[in-house]
């Protein structure tokens, strides 16, 4: 009996290495167009022979976005940046090629199109990261109304960039910056003996929910398994909400380091993000730090991973299993 077809657009990143995993081992043959096929060639070890075929795509570019879904029941889109350099811009990505798997999907007869968006989208964002999020949902959903959409919070995993960017940081650095902290520190009265004490960190800066990445790979074949998921907008959180200082302190905690905490307010934060914006690969950028603005949780009215009978995991469960090597001693 022939195999059910899917097609995961990014399926060599972070996210889609753990997705193609458990679609190979479902039994489909999963294409995943990519920029760089050189680069995908690992993934063709998840599955048996040509179960799993990495495919050269430019998703700029209709006629190869067309032929990659050609004949698949499944579509999944997982293309995003989180920071603009040279030709990839966010609207690029986030809407145009968005708009073109979209429309591709639904001209090929697929049945099922996945899209992977992320918590802060919205039309009237300050950050045009959540600007093109939104409108890339938009559009997804104007060329195939079924779409099923999906918003994760921070995603933590092995590869992730955020605890092994930080982590990796801590090794070589005395201080570690904490986003969302107050311009003006709080004053206020210790005790009853009159003295003063200064809270530097407000509520502990900007909130987050991280998810871990295998929890958002399962919630993406749970959609699938659903058909009551089709046209719905899913919001990933995991089971914690932490403040900045909160993963900081998790973090160092697990590679067992005692860093100073510095408060960075935001007016500071976009001032040091104008240098920083200026390299190849940027740590920030001032785009991101009007995303930092906005705490990043699930909002209260909406569908999640309990909605999709996804139990998600806590980072403190995760986080010794990939964070040791930045421990003292440990070589990388």
């Amino acid at each position: 009996m022939a195999r059910r077809v899917v097609t995961v657009f990014g399926g060599s990143g972070f996210i889609g290495r753990h997705l193609v995993r458990r679609l190979a081992a479902s039994g489909m043959t999963v294409r995943v167009p990519v920029r760089d096929l050189e680069a995908a060639l690992f993934l063709k070890t998840m599955g048996d022979v040509g179960q799993v075929v990495p495919m050269a795509v430019d998703i700029a570019d209709k006629k190869l976005v067309a032929a990659a879904v050609d004949g698949a029941e499944i579509v999944v889109n997982l293309v995003g940046i989180l920071s603009e350099w040279w030709n990839r811009s966010f609207q690029r990505i986030h809407v145009d090629g968005a708009t073109n798997i979209a429309e591709a999907a639904a001209d090929g007869g697929a049945k099922r199109l996945i899209h992977l968006s992320a918590i802060g989208a919205d039309k009237n964002s300050a950050s045009a990261y959540g600007r093109t999020k939104a409108l890339g949902e938009e559009a997804v959903l104007a060329a195939f109304p079924g779409a099923t959409i999906m918003r994760p919070s921070v995603i933590f995993g092995p590869e992730d960039k955020f605890f092994n960017l930080f982590a990796g940081l801590a090794r070589l650095s005395p201080v570690l910056p904490v986003f969302g902290c107050p311009t003006f520190p709080k004053i206020g009265l210790f005790g009853g003996d009159g003295l003063l004490t200064m809270d530097p960190y407000g509520d502990g800066g900007t909130r987050f929910q991280p998810v871990y990445v295998g929890d958002v790979a399962d919630a993406i074949v749970g959609a699938l398994d659903d058909p009551q998921s089709q046209g719905k907008t899913y919001e990933l959180g995991g089971p914690r909400v932490y403040g900045f200082k909160e993963l900081m302190d998790l973090m160092l905690a697990e590679i067992g380091r005692k860093r100073l905490l510095v408060p960075v307010p935001f007016l500071v934060a976009r001032i040091e993000a104008w240098f920083l914006e200026k390299w190849p690969q940027p740590i920030l950028t001032r785009d991101q730090v009007k995303l930092l603005e906005r705490d990043n949780v699930v909002a209260a009215d909406a569908l999640t991973f309990k909605d999709l009978g996804v139990e998600p995991v806590t980072a403190e469960s995760i986080l010794p299993t990939y964070l040791r090597r930045f421990r003292p001693g440990r070589l990388q």
